[in-house]
C-alpha cells in the first residue's frame, strides 16, 4: 500500500495482491476471479495465477503484499502446503491468506505453516476486509489472526467475476461430443453451499446445511462474457443445481433465451432428480447435456453411513428416466471405501452394465477411494473412529485400510488400469472390460462375458469433476513433483492429470 500526501489529506493506493489457484479441474477456478473483482473494485493492484496452467511468477509474488491461495479441493490444499514454504521464502512480508472449502477444515496445519488468514464460506467481502486490514497493518500492525472471521455465511450482493489476467477460456477442460467434435467450455456457479448433510462432503463442516444463491444478473452477465470469449457450452460448478429449485429454473429459461445454440451441463443429487422430476425435460429442452450426480454407491447400508439422502432404488429409478427421456446421467462414486467388499464391487460393476451406463463412466471413477478429512462427518460415527488410524498432518487426512487386503489391492489395480487406458487411449468400454477382469480376478472366480449392448457414445468433459476423493498415483506424483521442484510446473491437461482416457482426475 502506498500512501500520497495531499496537505492534510493522506490518499491510500490500492496495494498489490496476488490471488493463486494451485488446482482446480479443469475450470478456469470461480474461487480466484471473483474475489478479483471485488478487490479490483476496492482499487487493489490485483494479479491471478493459476498453476495448472502456467508457471508460478515469482516476480509476482516478490512484489504482493497480500498472497491468497485458493483451496476448493483436497488436493488443491496438499500442492498449497508443498508451495508456500516457497512463497515465505520468495517474499517473507506479505501476508499470506488460504480460503475455500479446506481452509477453514484444515486450519491448524495451515496456521502451522505461516499462514496468517483462513477464511471459508462467503470470503469475497472478507478478502476486501482483508486486505483493507493489512494495508493499515503494513503501517500500524497487522491485527492479530485470532480477531478475524474463519467462516462467514453473509448474503453477498455478488459482483460479474473479473476473468481478466487469467489463461483464456480455451485452455481448460473443453466439451468432447459424441461424434467425436469438441466445443470451448465457460464455467461459473449459480449457488453456494449446500442445504443437505452428507458425512463425506467437504462442503458441510463449512456451511452445516447453508447455500447462498449467486444472483441471476451476475450469472447471466458472466456467462455472456465467456460466450463472447467463445464459449459454446458452459459447465454450471454448483455443489446441486436444484439445491434452490426456482432459482434454477428461471436460470435455465432465461439462459436459453438468450443463447439458445449454447449447451450446459449441472451437478445434481439423485434425491433432487426424483423430487423435482418433472424439471428434467426443462432441462433437456433448455440445453442441458447432461447432468453429473454423486451416486457413490449402489450398496443401500454404504448409502446409509454417507447419509446421502438416496437409495440404490431411487438411482435405478433415475438411471431408467433419463433413459425414457433420452438424457446423459453422468454417475458419479465413491467405489472403495472401508465397507466396500470384492462381491458389492462386483454387484456395482453388474448395475453399471444392466443400466447402460459403461459409456456414462470414466474409468477413474471406478478406482477412487473415499476421503476422510479433519471434520468430516463420518467421524461422527464410532464404526469410523475405530477403523481409521491417525491424523496424517501431511496427507490431511485419516488413513483408513479395509478389512480385506484383496479389496486395496483392487483399487491399486482399477486406477492402474484407467491410468494406462489414458496412455492408450482406450475407449470406456476397452477400460471397463480390464476393470471387469480384474474385480472378477480378485473374487478369484471366472468373469462372465460381458455382453455390452453398444451404448450409445456420450458427451462428456475432458476433465470432468470430481470430490470426496483420495488423490491417485497421478497426482501424487503432481504433489511431489510440487515438493520437489518448489513451484508446480506448467503443463498440458492430459500430463497433469493423465489417468483415464478422457482427460478425468
Amino acid at each position: 500500500m502506498t500512501k500520497l500526501s495531499r496537505g492534510a489529506e493522506t490518499i491510500l493506493l490500492g496495494m498489490k495482491i496476488i490471488l493463486i489457484s494451485t488446482y482446480e479441474l479443469g475450470r478456469q477456478p470461480f474461487g480466484v476471479v471473483s474475489p478479483a473483482a471485488w478487490l479490483r473494485r476496492a482499487g487493489h493492484d490485483v494479479s491471478c495465477l493459476d498453476l495448472t496452467r502456467e508457471s508460478l511468477d515469482e516476480g509476482r509474488v516478490r512484489e504482493a503484499e497480500l498472497i491468497g491461495i485458493y483451496l476448493p479441493m483436497h488436493t488443491a490444499t496438499r500442492l498449497a502446503a508443498k508451495l508456500i514454504p516457497r512463497l515465505r521464502e520468495l517474499n517473507a512480508g506479505a501476508r499470506l491468506c488460504c480460503y475455500g472449502l479446506y481452509a477453514p477444515m484444515n486450519a491448524r496445519y495451515l496456521r502451522e505453516l505461516g499462514v496468517g488468514t483462513i477464511l471459508g464460506g462467503e470470503f469475497e467481502a472478507e478478502l476486501v476486509k482483508l486486505a483493507e486490514r493489512v494495508s493499515v497493518g503494513n503501517n500500524e500492525g497487522v491485527p492479530a489472526a485470532q480477531s478475524e472471521k474463519e467462516i462467514s455465511l453473509e448474503r453477498l450482493g455478488f459482483l460479474v467475476p473479473d476473468r481478466a489476467g487469467m489463461p483464456g477460456i480455451e485452455k481448460y477442460a473443453h466439451l468432447v461430443l459424441p461424434d467425436g467434435s469438441h466445443r470451448v467450455v465457460g464455467s461459473t456457479e449459480a449457488s453456494r453451499g449446500c442445504k443437505h448433510l452428507c458425512r463425506h462432503c467437504p462442503i458441510v463442516p463449512v456451511y452445516d446445511g447453508v447455500f447462498r444463491i449467486v444472483q441471476r444478473d451476475v450469472v447471466m452477465a458472466d456467462v455472456r462474457q465467456q460466450v463472447a470469449a467463445g464459449a459454446r457450452h458452459i459447465s454450471f460448478g454448483d455443489p446441486d443445481f436444484f439445491n434452490g429449485i426456482g432459482h434454477a429454473q428461471k436460470l435455465m429459461e432465461e439462459f436459453h433465451r438468450e443463447f439458445p445454440e449454447v449447451t450446459y451441463d449441472v451437478t445434481i443429487k439423485i434425491e433432487h432428480l426424483r423430487k423435482y422430476e418433472k424439471e428434467l425435460s426443462t432441462l433437456r429442452s433448455t440445453g442441458c447435456l447432461f447432468v453429473i450426480s454423486a451416486v457413490e454407491a449402489v450398496d443401500d447400508e454404504i448409502l446409509e453411513r454417507l447419509d446421502k439422502g438416496h437409495t440404490r432404488e431411487d438411482f435405478l429409478h433415475v438411471a431408467r428416466k433419463f433413459r425414457e427421456l433420452e438424457m446423459t446421467l453422468q454417475p458419479t462414486f465413491v467405489a472403495f471405501s472401508p465397507w466396500t467388499t470384492v462381491d458389492g464391487y462386483l454387484d456395482l460393476l453388474r448395475v453399471i452394465v444392466e443400466e447402460d451406463l459403461v459409456e456414462n463412466v470414466a474409468p477413474v471413477q471406478l478406482g477412487i477411494r473415499l476421503l476422510i478429512p479433519e471434520g468430516s462427518r463420518l467421524l461422527e460415527l464410532a464404526e469410523t473412529r475405530e477403523l481409521v488410524g491417525a491424523f496424517d498432518a501431511e496427507s490431511l487426512v485419516y488413513p483408513w485400510r479395509n478389512v480385506d487386503a484383496r479389496v486395496d489391492r483392487l483399487s491399486e489395480a482399477v486406477q492402474a488400469i484407467a491410468a494406462d487406458a489414458d496412455a492408450k487411449k482406450l475407449s470406456r468400454p476397452e477400460a471397463f472390460a480390464r476393470i471387469w477382469e480384474a474385480a472378477h480376478l480378485a473374487a478369484g472366480v471366472e468373469a462372465p462375458e460381458l455382453g455390452l449392448r453398444g451404448g450409445r457414445a456420450v458427451p462428456f468433459l475432458s476433465e470432468p469433476w470430481y470430490c470426496c476423493a483420495e488423490p491417485t498415483k497421478a497426482q501424487l506424483v503432481s504433489i511431489g513433483a510440487v515438493a520437489s521442484n518448489a513451484k508446480p510446473a506448467a503443463s498440458t491437461a492430459g500430463e497433469r492429470v493423465g489417468v483415464s482416457a478422457d482427460g478425468f482426475v
